[in-house]
């Protein structure tokens, strides 16, 4: 098997890289097909041309046409690719497959469908006219060596490609996700060392890495003190093409028709309305009614159901995409003023509603990124498998208690009680001294009485972004149970 060497202008994603330069150059007989797929600005893209170029292979990106303006592109393609005389004549979608697999014949051959949804839109049996191509036995397919890769930035298309009783379902050797950066890579990738600003711009673009370049036109806060001001100039400037972004990522996905009723189930939750029930009150409609919006948004990658693993059949929603909260908690509702450019006047008085409702919940999110996917598992007291917020109820003086971090360890084998390694309090602006620590051990009390959770190792977890009061510190070096997390530690590789 040959090794394709990922090109050094492609950042980070080595995971990525490994399983498709894998499934590319399987020399074994037979017709192969993949599916890639992943919010759009993640560079799908530019990891398949680079795939597709490194092993010699034919790349198409298909665009928003009829079904017989995409066959003539793809049969001038496939002429271009094959140095012939002119374009490829191309009668059907049956034909083109078949030509595509036709590629394969004599070695492995990568064949990249990019935007695969925008040909399905114009010609709907294209999912059925694959399954038929690649069926078992099929002399076209046993024939081939074609490496046929699928990719989508359509999420609630591409995630509905292999399931169910989806055509394609039995037929793929290769499902990829192609996430967002984690906020380490994403400090590193836009060059930031000071853990304090990597986190502020984390709580605003996040991972997605096209925010970069073009959208910011190349700007990168200098330090701390240039923050507000890269802010202005790069975020919430009309000039710039972030400042619309958050807008365009919900009209671009062609499941979210009624736009304005999702920008209202987003702003709900921006404004810290996790619940069904508190959505359905922000924007004035019955909780059943959300069931479809909601799911929606969900398949589109752009919400994110947890539930609340101490609380049977409670769960909290989250927007997974940090633009658009810091869109709907600092732009939508200052937008008049921000199109007539006074960002900066914008900016001043969003300062108290950006901490609260952005950079506080976002740095949470990073809290628990880390404990299940940096933390040293010596510190925790073991492998986080999942990490979440949850809600703590004490039976005898009936209250209710938020946890910003529960940490739990592998199920074990049988029937027995689940690892707690770890509850946590996690705050942005405010320094956390002893009497969060004696909060979080009477917490720690009402769940050693609870059955189904083993918590009597479990760690208390304190994370500040303003750090800890001298005695606190003191308290934390004299107890092995007791964990201070600041920003320093999230990011620091040895942590």
């Amino acid at each position: 098997m040959t090794e394709l060497p990922k090109p050094a202008e492609i950042f980070d994603r080595d995971v990525e890289w490994a399983e498709l330069a894998r499934f590319a150059a399987d020399e074994r007989p037979g017709a192969t097909l993949g599916v890639v797929s992943g919010r759009r600005r993640q560079g799908k893209t530019l990891l398949l041309y680079e795939l597709a170029r490194a092993g010699a292979g034919f790349y198409f990106g298909a665009t928003e046409a009829t079904g017989t303006e995409s066959l003539r592109r793809l049969g001038e393609a496939l002429g271009a690719y094959a140095g012939a005389p002119g374009p490829v004549a191309l009668a059907d979608w049956p034909a083109a497959v078949d030509a595509l697999l036709a590629l394969g014949r004599d070695r492995p051959v990568t064949v990249v469908i990019d935007e695969f949804p925008y040909l399905v839109r114009a010609s709907r049996d294209l999912p059925s006219i694959i399954q038929h191509a690649l069926t078992p036995g099929r002399p076209e397919r046993t024939g081939s060596r074609t490496r046929l890769l699928l990719c989508g930035s359509a999420l609630s298309f591409m995630g509905g490609l292999l399931a169910g009783s989806a055509p394609l379902r039995g037929r793929a050797g290769l499902e990829l996700p192609v996430q967002p950066l984690d906020y380490r890579a994403a400090a590193t990738f836009w060059g930031i060392s000071d853990p304090l600003l990597a986190a502020r711009v984390f709580s605003i673009v996040g991972g997605t890495p096209a925010y970069r370049r073009e959208y910011v036109q190349d700007d990168a806060p200098t330090g701390l003190d240039d923050f507000d001001d890269w802010v202005v100039r790069a975020v919430l400037n009309p000039a710039r093409p972030l400042f619309r972004e958050a807008r365009y990522l919900l009209a671009e996905d062609p499941d979210l028709r009624d736009v304005a009723l999702y920008h209202s189930v987003l702003a709900a939750v921006a404004e810290g309305n996790a619940s069904r029930g508190g959505i359905a009150g922000y924007i004035g409609r019955k909780a059943n009614d959300l069931q479809h919006p909601l799911t929606v948004l969900e398949d589109a990658g752009l919400l994110v159901r947890e539930p609340d693993p101490l609380r049977s059949g409670r769960s909290s929603y989250r927007i997974t995409e940090p633009l658009i909260t810091f869109y709907q908690a600092v732009m939508r509702p200052t937008w008049t003023a921000l199109e007539q450019r006074r960002g900066a006047d914008v900016w001043r008085r969003s300062q108290r509603r950006y901490a609260s409702a952005v950079l506080g919940p976002r740095f949470e999110e990073i809290v628990r990124q880390w404990s299940v996917r940096f933390a040293d598992p010596d510190l925790l007291g073991g492998v986080v498998a999942e990490a979440s917020a949850a809600t703590v109820t004490d039976p005898s003086s009936r209250t209710s208690h938020q946890l910003d971090l529960v940490a739990l360890g592998e199920p074990p084998p049988g029937d027995g009680p689940r690892p707690l390694l770890a509850i946590g309090e996690v705050k942005w602006g405010r320094r956390l001294g002893v009497p969060d620590l004696d909060r979080l051990a009477r917490l720690r009390e009402l769940m050693l009485r609870r059955p189904g959770f083993d918590a009597t190792g479990s760690r208390l977890l304190l994370a500040s972004a303003e750090g800890f009061t001298d005695d606190l510190a003191r308290a934390a070096s004299a107890r092995p149970d007791v964990v201070l997390v600041d920003p320093g530690v999230l990011y620091a590789a040895d942590h």
